[in-house]
């Protein structure tokens, strides 16, 4: 009998654990397929101001302000706004999109902070 209970105990061990990594394959594999763009603010400027993503592919963003001032980063057309404050970073997620050109500038340096996102 103590052995039926070992191995009863040993068997939901097991399934807990195999459930658990499952999670974790899954996990691991839905924020590898999610590609990463990064761009800095610099003396109130986007570097790079223009760059290509894929289409149809959800992206990740990493906005990087190396300025001492805030700044936004803006788009009508991705429908995304966010501050980053001085000397810190932010993440946007953008997409999927249809191929095409999508603006974006620094809300609070309208004349310096203008970028472009080419969606191929």
């Amino acid at each position: 009998m103590k052995f039926a209970n070992v191995l009863k105990t040993l068997r939901h061990s097991l399934v807990r654990a195999s459930c658990l990594l499952l999670l974790f394959a899954l996990a691991s594999t839905a924020s590898a397929q999610t590609p990463v763009f990064e761009i800095e603010i610099r003396e109130h400027l986007f570097f790079p101001a223009e760059f290509e993503i894929p289409a149809n592919q959800k992206v990740k963003l990493i906005i990087y302000n190396r300025d001492p001032t805030p700044e936004e980063f803006e788009s009508y057309e991705l429908n995304r706004e966010k501050v980053i404050v001085g000397n810190s970073q932010g993440v946007v997620f953008i997409g999927p999109l249809k191929p095409g050109e999508y603006p974006f500038f620094g809300e609070f340096n309208l004349k310096t902070a203008l970028g472009k996102i080419i969606v191929k």
